[in-house]
């Protein structure tokens, strides 16, 4: 028998979140945190959760974190995906990370644009090889004939580029998300959560408020 799911629950009580403690800046703040899920050694510590919205129906899937700085939040994929569509047509997208280990969750709100081709060139070359054939093989979110279809797929372009460097495809790039608010969450006991909510001012500056948890 299943255990009852309403009785599954974790009582938080690890750290604590006090305006006291915010850094004036949402992207240092971030970077504060950021250093302790990694020195946690977090399993896949960059996965984080992408929103997208399409004819008002919102989607969303785990991808992996490349990059952050002020400029925002860097992550690569297939532009012609579902993702990549959604995007097109709506730059609005939010991200979640949660770092259970920590009891901690991160919310940002902004809007989406491509990294530069040069950037993308430069994080595709840093690639193993196998990952750079994988973004030529692959018409993400198409369907397609079966897994022996994409097996074929994949050695074709194996063979294609064996004897040469493997260049970056037209259809692959960076994304970028450019945060209007961020959200620090730190689980804590009764279910009575801090919430620090980061929102960006006309001036670049960031306004801090406390949300109800």
């Amino acid at each position: 028998m299943h255990k009852n799911i309403a009785d599954i629950r974790i009582n938080y009580s690890k750290k604590t979140l006090d305006e006291a403690d915010a850094l004036p800046n949402a992207i240092d703040m971030f970077e504060l945190w950021w250093d302790e899920a990694v020195e946690s050694d977090i399993t896949e510590v960059n996965a984080m959760t992408v929103a997208t919205v399409k004819d008002g129906m919102p989607n969303a899937r785990v991808v992996l974190l490349k990059a952050f700085d002020e400029r925002g939040f860097v992550f690569y994929t297939n532009y012609n995906s579902t993702k990549g569509k959604e995007i097109e047509e709506n730059p609005n997208v939010a991200v979640v990370f949660f770092w259970k280990e920590l009891e901690r969750q991160v919310r940002i709100r902004g809007v989406i644009e491509r990294t530069t081709v040069q950037e993308s060139i430069d994080y595709f070359n840093s690639r193993p090889e196998g990952s750079k054939l994988g973004a030529w093989s692959s018409t993400q979110s198409l369907v397609v004939a079966g897994k022996g279809w994409l097996k074929e797929t994949f050695d074709y372009y194996s063979e294609r580029f064996k004897r040469g460097v493997i260049p970056k495809p037209p259809h692959w790039g960076g994304y970028r998300v450019k945060p209007r608010e961020i959200e620090f969450w730190q689980g804590r006991p009764s279910r009575m959560h801090d919430r620090l909510l980061y929102t960006l001012q006309e001036n670049g500056e960031w306004k801090i408020e406390r949300l109800a948890p």
